[in-house]
């Protein structure tokens, strides 16, 4: 094997429903203030633990294969009619739209991705941007979800045309935010039709596909931007689901009780 195609990570990638492995959570919690405080932020919506026990809440990990070790991960909130999504917390006094465009897509099932994150050793392999999204998009039929929900920084962004996302430009300046700090920029996105994936590069929907058709099985990886290879064993079939449990119209949190 030369240089080119040298592996550089064994990984697990996997998903669970966040009250059924509260451990994990914390480790993940823990992974990722350790990288937003690298950039000084503290005061991030979802930088909380509070989603633990929730089970509108399901967790992506990128760990070692004995599981001891995190190196990155996401998380999925699945829009509840209890608990406002992280971009409705995040934006909604500053446009309060996005409540109104939250119930409307909840109808169909809705959810956002967020808390994206990775360790300093494997940055640059796609595991805290690419391979999580990817994975998101794949357990969107067994989560029932058609509309997903993100904000995106600047770094991050430039894969929406991959993922068939789209500008939020109903909010915000042109979907544009000054968040998590006034000097950081972030991107409000949507991406419709998880089902079909009709507006997904078609790459990304023929890796997604073989991803809902294989939850369970191992394959070699290539990193987006740069020549690394990760064996990557993925271990995604969600237990105790239902496609429809999250499919609700419900009435939104008001926009004067924000105030």
């Amino acid at each position: 094997m030369n240089e080119a195609t040298k592996l550089d990570f064994d990984i697990r990638i996997r998903a669970f429903r966040a009250p059924d492995d509260p451990e994990t959570c914390r480790k993940f919690i823990e992974g990722h203030r350790k990288v937003l405080s690298i950039y000084g932020i503290e005061n991030i919506t979802t930088n909380t633990d509070d989603w633990v026990n929730r089970r509108s809440i399901f967790v992506i990990v990128v760990e070692s294969l004995d599981r001891n070790k995190l190196y990155g991960g996401a998380r999925i909130q699945i829009a509840d009619g209890i608990h406002p999504l992280p971009i409705e917390d995040a934006t909604g006094k500053m446009d309060p739209k996005i409540y109104e465009i939250v119930r409307q897509h909840a109808r169909t099932g809705a959810a956002e991705l967020s808390g994206l994150w990775n360790s300093k050793e494997v940055a640059g392999l796609g595991i805290g941007s690419l391979f999580p999204s990817r994975v998101a998009v794949a357990l969107a039929t067994q989560l029932g979800i058609n509309t997903f929900f993100t904000l995106c920084s600047p770094t991050t962004v430039r894969f929406k045309d991959w993922m068939g996302g789209k500008i939020l430009d109903t909010v915000g300046i042109n979907g544009t935010f000054y968040y998590p700090k006034i000097d950081l920029l972030a991107t409000a996105l949507y991406s419709e039709d998880m089902f079909n994936l009709s507006a997904t590069h078609p790459r990304e929907r023929e890796k997604v596909m073989f991803l809902r058709n294989n939850l369970e099985h191992v394959a070699v990886e290539k990193s987006p931007f740069k020549n690394h290879l990760t064996n990557i064993h993925y271990d995604l079939q969600l237990t105790n689901v239902d496609p429809k449990e999250f499919q609700i119209d419900y009435e939104p949190f008001l926009v004067e009780d924000k105030k």
